[in-house]
């Protein structure tokens, strides 16, 4: 019952933070970490609006799916 109360606790709390969103800065700024561990160079990274990158790809989004990082190669 404890692991369970827990569980739920936990839960509650990951939740809570995780639907305020992260800032776009805090969050380009891990994709860019992930990007650079794995050798990948000569790309960008750019927060846009919601549907405005249509010709890159979306790598991620942030402040609660208002914004969108996008991913540029070259």
């Amino acid at each position: 019952m404890k692991k369970f109360l827990l569980a739920v606790s936990l839960l509650s709390i990951a939740s809570g933070a995780f639907a305020a969103g992260k800032s776009c800065d805090d969050l380009k700024g891990e994709i860019d970490a992930k990007i650079k561990a794995k050798g990948t160079s000569g790309y960008s990274l750019d927060v846009v609006a919601k549907g405005a990158g249509a010709d890159a790809k979306v790598v991620g989004t942030c402040e609660a799916g208002s914004k969108e990082i996008v991913y540029k190669k070259g």
